[in-house]
């Protein structure tokens, strides 16, 4: 009886510990799920020209809470470079969002010249729509030009277009490329009355939101207020001094020194404030509105909210990357990161939202500097690259104007007028290379469609190929010492394919998203693959950047 009742407690103890555990195939279900779950919203940040050193090379003057917050809680990839030439805002915005390069997206620059029209072309141009939001023409803009779709397209395309999408920045073409052709919505500064504005090709009206955010006619405000250094001046030693003859002045002031007298300026002021720090914060600003009133984060799929930072850009080509105006601005963008993360954390929920922050190229030090250091560098006037590239060609075969437009380092020539003259094309090409051979600051000049035949060094080739569209580039490419670039005797520029201006930051934070860093080369192709594989949804159409492993781990 003894033995009896024990093989029965036995029994007994056995199902009630099987009741006990959930089944094999309900765990792995859990399992699933868990791993299936998506972020409420992704925010795409770009740094319109934030050159990859300034992560580390201010970070002790950084808070803890901003780019600090990023690379401690979030993963960077130290060495990611652009694949691709001319390193500008339009080709580089669209290459982070694509996975793509100019040879597939189309974008080959800020603008290019158009031998069908025989017309020079603004990126985002689209005469087929309107403005919205004010009665300016600078809304009369589209994605069209754009022959690629996005990651912002492919999440949207993923769930039949449940997925709400929009972009914004105080550059047309920094919101709209991003946004991608079936966005809700790409919002952008106007000059006339410091509005945000949008197209006809996104929407009949902007909305009551907008309407209410431009009456409040924060610009004017901004603008009352000079603009001092964030710290006593005396501790940015990592800046030159600030009086500098090779700095640009903000435009409507005489001087480049602090303090800034923005409430001086009456004309223009509303252009004048891009070349402020407070124009980053007034866009972060603006993103949080658009996050409030269209609801982002709150739906059943991901939403995406695409944001770009302008006014780096400008500050930092009046004014060069070693000035104290860069170094402040940086300083401020840090703090307003860290505003915008605290409203995300409270929004959404720490490790509900996922972000990747990056840049669309970097920035080449200002002649003028590196010359007091004993350092290369200089500039090169396109317009008179062309003017004695016209005089060659007419002196030799009486052809005139034979240039029709030299811009993102490549020069554009009239075949068709050698052809109606009767002239040897071959003989003509010739001239114009060795033009340009004569110059100092020149090292190769050469036909762009024989450039894999060209005895040029990696990785200027490979980045030359991506950047090559037989339809929109030129026909004669030309590259430069390091150190010089198209430009005047101040300020300073990018677009070319040194690591200054193609050597970007890449942090990916929040989200699934574990603390960690690599140093191995990736790229800005990378980013929107990267991002598909995070959301497990396809790669753009013209993608061919590879997934970041490390931070999909």
């Amino acid at each position: 009886m003894v033995l009896k009742s024990f093989l029965v407690s036995c029994v007994l103890l056995m199902f009630i510990t099987m009741a006990a555990q959930p089944p094999k195939k309900a765990a792995t279900q859990i399992k699933i799920l868990q791993q299936s779950a998506k972020p409420k919203l992704v925010v795409g940040i770009v740094i319109d020209q934030m050159r990859w050193d300034y992560l580390y090379r201010f970070n002790q003057l950084y808070g803890s809470n901003g780019f600090k917050r990023l690379i401690g809680e979030g993963f960077s990839c130290d060495n990611t470079l652009i694949p691709y030439t001319p390193t500008y805002t339009a080709p580089g915005h669209t290459c982070i969002y694509t996975g793509s390069v100019p040879a597939i997206h189309g974008i080959v620059g800020n603008s290019w010249f158009d031998k069908s029209s025989n017309a020079n072309v603004y990126c985002t141009d689209d005469s087929t729509v309107s403005t919205v939001g004010n009665t300016s023409d600078a809304g009369k803009m589209s994605p069209e030009n754009m022959l690629a779709t996005t990651i912002t397209d492919e999440l949207r395309l993923s769930n039949n277009f449940k997925s709400k999408v929009i972009g914004l920045a105080l550059k047309d073409r920094g919101a709209i490329l991003p946004a991608g052709h079936s966005a809700n919505a790409a919002y952008w500064y106007d000059d006339k009355g410091g509005k945000w504005i949008s197209s006809t090709y996104y929407m009949k009206d902007v909305p009551a939101w907008v309407k209410d955010f431009n009456a409040k006619d924060m610009v004017a405000s901004y603008m009352s207020k000079d603009w001092n250094t964030f710290l006593p001046i005396a501790q940015y030693d990592l800046s030159t001094p600030d009086n500098e003859p090779y700095e640009n002045a903000i435009s409507g002031e005489t001087t480049v020194t602090f303090p800034h007298k923005l409430s001086s300026i009456t004309t223009g002021k509303y252009s004048s404030f891009r070349t402020t720090p407070f124009a980053n914060t007034f866009t972060f600003d603006f993103a949080k509105q658009a996050i409030e009133n269209e609801k982002l984060g709150s739906n059943t799929v991901p939403d995406f909210l695409t944001v770009s930072i302008s006014s780096t850009d400008y500050i930092g080509h009046s004014f060069g990357p070693n000035s104290i105006e860069a170094e402040d601005t940086y300083l401020r963008l840090d703090k307003d990161i860290a505003d915008f993360l605290s409203y995300l954390d409270q929004k959404m929920g720490k490790g509900n939202y996922l972000i990747f922050l990056t840049a669309d190229h970097g920035v080449a030090h200002i002649p003028g500097f590196l010359a007091e250091h004993k350092i290369p560098g200089g500039t090169v006037s396109d317009t008179e690259i062309a003017k004695e590239i016209n005089q060659a060609v007419e002196a030799a075969s009486g052809i005139k104007n034979i240039v029709q437009s030299v811009q993102n380092y490549q020069v554009y020539l009239n075949f068709s007028e050698i052809e109606k003259q009767g002239k040897d094309k071959a003989a003509i090409v010739n001239i114009v290379i060795k033009t340009l051979q004569q110059k100092p600051s020149v090292i190769n000049v050469f036909e762009i469609n024989k450039l894999m035949q060209t005895v040029i060094p990696e990785p200027q080739k490979e980045m030359m190929v991506n950047g090559y569209n037989p339809k929109r580039s030129g026909d004669i490419q030309f590259t430069f010492k390091p150190g010089y670039f198209d430009g005047g005797s101040k300020g300073t520029t990018h677009g070319l394919w040194n690591p200054y201006d193609a050597h970007i930051p890449l942090l990916f934070f929040g989200w699934n998203i574990k603390p960690g860093k690599t140093n191995r080369e990736t790229h800005m192709t990378d980013i929107a693959a990267t991002v598909a594989a995070l959301l497990q949804i396809q790669m753009p159409s013209g993608c061919v950047g590879k997934v970041i492993t490390e931070v999909t781990k």
